[in-house]
Parts: C-alpha cells; structure tokens; sequence
C-alpha cells in the first residue's frame, strides 16, 4: 500500500465512543478488579475466551481498550496494547520475541534506554545484540544469522535523525523469516510503519502522541495474535512485568490524541522553517525535510505529506561548552526548555551526548557521529516562528556562533 493511501486522522477521526450517561468522552473505570455474574465466566476470561469481559486491570481495563483501539487504527494494525512508558512497550516486545541464545539486530543509533537494555540487561538472559548502521542493507543482512529473532530500527533514529528504509527492512525480515520492529515516536501519523510491512510498531506515548510533557506511556500496535501473546496470563511478557498504564492516564492521552494531526502539522511546520534558515545561515543541520539530508528522498516516498518532516531536528554548534551555553541563553530567552523528551508545545532541547544517549559509552558515540556539540531540538508549536527564527539568531550572535554577516546571508 503506498503510504499516502492510508491517513490515520481520518481512523481516529471515525472512532466514536459514548460516556456511561451519554458522555461524549468514555467512562473511565477506577477499578482493578471486575466481578463475574458466573464462576464459568471468571474460567473463561482466564482462559483468554470470554470477550467484552474484564480480568483485573493489570491485563486490561476499559479505557486502555479504547486507547488501544485508537492507536491501532492510527497505525492500521490489527489491534494494539499500552503500556505506563516508552519502555514498558519495548522491554515486553523483546522479550516476548526472544529467548535464551537468540540474538537481535538493531540500528546502532537508538534511544538510549532501548540500547541499555540491549546491551546490558538483554545479555543476562543470554540474548545478544548486534549494533549496525541501519541506513546501510548491506551491513544489515550480514549481521543476521541463524539465530536472528528480530531486526529493530526507529523510523527517525534518535538523536542523529537518520532514516530507516522500512519497506527494504521489511523484506529483509521477511527473507529470513524474522520480526521487524519498529519503534515510530519521532514520526507519528507522518510514517506508518505497518503498512510499509513492519510487524510490530512501538511509540512512547509520551512524546507528541499526548503532546502536553504530564505523563508517560507506551504502545505496542501489531497483530491480534501477538497482542493476545502479550497479555496472556501464562506467558505474556507484557501480562506478567506489570508495565500497566492507569485508567486516568489513558483517559489523558485519549482526548490529546484527538488534536495530533492539528499539532504534527505546525510541529513539522515550524522545524521545517527554522531548519531552512539556519542551514541557508551555514550552520550545520541536520532535519529530513532538508534536501541536504543523505535518505531526504527515501523519507520523502514513505511519508504521508500532509504531516510533514516531523519536529525533530538536530545543530552542531561545534563543542559542548557552546552547546549549553546556547541552551541556557534561549532559555534565559524564554524560546523553549533546557529538558529532555519532545513533542511539548514549547520547544525542548538537548545535548543528547550527555542526556538521553549518555547510556551509549563514548567510544560508539563517536564512531556514530554524536558530537559533543550536537543539539537536539523538539520544535515547538510556536504561532510565529520567524519571530522564533530571529529571537534564536541572534543568541547565536551573542555568542559567536553566528555573526552578523552570516545571519544575513
């Protein structure tokens, strides 16, 4: 299916759900635990047989359904399952697809905590990864052996924003009889990974999905079978480690949900303008949508136009001292937060290299080409983003990062 065939606002947009009384928004059910009319019924739900009937919350809850349901449809997969975080959606896909001596093929550019796990608790239970440049095929299927389980990529690789060919991916996992994994959070509703021949999609919810930095989350989209996988009383990694998202949470997330596609547009929008005039300043940017991007084509054939590039984008203003000292100036500036994370309606930025890749040991982050001067930026949802554009300009002035003959070329 080309991508541009499927649009996920209008999935999310056809889901409809009423209130117990009438509510336009879902009844939240603040239980953990439901009753049975019947012991058979009690039997049968244990036994993953008794649909439209509640366990305990801890395998699902009314509004994680519904939840679920939205972001399956965004994603067009056939069902899907939250998690409490990024990571309680990653950590149980893992495991589920691996056990003992089985190995993983991973990109080597990553968020730092799903490469943590990878490189330093995955190894206790026997199960080994091997770290490759994704945008490279070739590199790729030689990394796959015989003992290959699953090929992981992130559709925008954090944080060097490099882009995965899912659709050559997905053949390759389809070649050697693996599961491609996919993690979408930097490019939601912009990539469907799924139709692109992923088998499993993974976001943090935490990011641009609930869009407003008051909650963590997570969600595996995937098969209906995997999904039961996931939640079996027996053997499910996602049923047995616990990672459950609150009813309240999911409430939250469900109605941000409801504004992303308003919200992806001017995210990608606005890191499209800034990413233009700071390269046309000579600064070094890297952004998608830059035409001086190495996979700008390759991005271009998967995305969904209408969302954009995303608001992710990367300056390296050459070493870390000038790296915090601009981060602190546009803070100082109000232009935005010296924080982790993305997807806020206020612009975050980071010096991933000792932030949220610092979990990657100095030596790989150099041969990755993570800088220490290398800034991350989550653009936000600013109205007018020229007045951004010169505000964030002449900080750069101020500190030599820019002059004044460059900043007006």
């Amino acid at each position: 299916m080309k991508p541009n065939s499927f649009n996920p606002a209008d999935k999310i947009q056809d889901l409809q759900y009423f209130g117990e009384f009438g509510g336009v928004n879902p009844s939240i059910s603040d239980s953990s635990t439901y009753t049975f009319l019947s012991a058979k019924t009690m039997f049968d739900t244990f036994e993953g047989n008794a649909e439209g009937c509640y366990l305990y919350s801890r395998h699902s809850s009314p509004m994680n359904l519904y939840l679920g349901e939205a972001l399956a449809a965004m994603e067009g997969t056939e069902s899907a399952n939250v998690a409490a975080s990024g990571m309680g959606a990653i950590t149980p896909v893992l495991m589920q697809l691996c056990a003992a001596g089985d190995e993983i093929v991973s990109s080597r550019t990553i968020y730092g905590g799903t490469y943590a796990f990878m490189k330093n608790m995955l190894p206790k239970w026997n199960i080994k990864t091997h770290f490759v440049d994704i945008t490279k095929l070739d590199l790729v299927e030689a990394a796959i052996n015989e003992n290959t389980k699953v090929l992981y990529c992130e559709t925008i690789s954090n944080p060097l924003l490099e882009v995965a060919d899912i659709e050559s991916l997905a053949k390759l996992a389809k070649k050697y009889n693996i599961k491609l994994v996919v993690d979408n959070t930097f490019s939601p509703l912009s990539v469907a990974p799924a139709k692109l021949g992923a088998d499993v999609v993974i976001h943090s919810l935490t990011k641009f999905i609930n869009g407003s930095s008051d909650t963590v989350g997570g969600v595996v989209c995937a098969s209906q079978e995997f999904i039961n996988d996931l939640k079996n009383v027996n053997n499910g990694a996602s049923m047995l480690l616990g990672p459950t998202m609150d009813s309240l949470r999911s409430a939250s997330i469900l109605k941000n949900l409801r504004t992303l596609h308003i919200r992806m547009k001017q995210h990608s929008y606005n890191a499209s303008y800034l990413a233009e005039k700071f390269e046309n300043d000579g600064l070094k940017v890297v952004y998608p949508g830059l035409k001086s991007h190495p996979s700008h084509d390759i991005y271009s054939k998967m995305i969904n136009k209408e969302y954009g590039f995303g608001g992710m984008m990367t300056l390296d203003v050459g070493s870390l001292d000038k790296a915090n000292e601009l981060m602190e100036l546009l803070q100082n500036r109000n232009l935005g937060y010296l924080a982790v994370s993305l997807g806020f309606y206020k612009t975050l930025f980071s010096a991933p290299g000792t932030s949220t890749s610092s979990e990657i040991p100095m030596e790989e982050q150099i041969e990755m080409g993570l800088t220490d001067g290398l800034i991350r930026f989550s653009i936000g949802l600013d109205n007018d983003i020229e007045r951004t554009y010169q505000m964030m300009r002449q900080c750069m002035i101020e500190l030599n990062i820019l002059t004044e003959a460059e900043a007006t070329i």
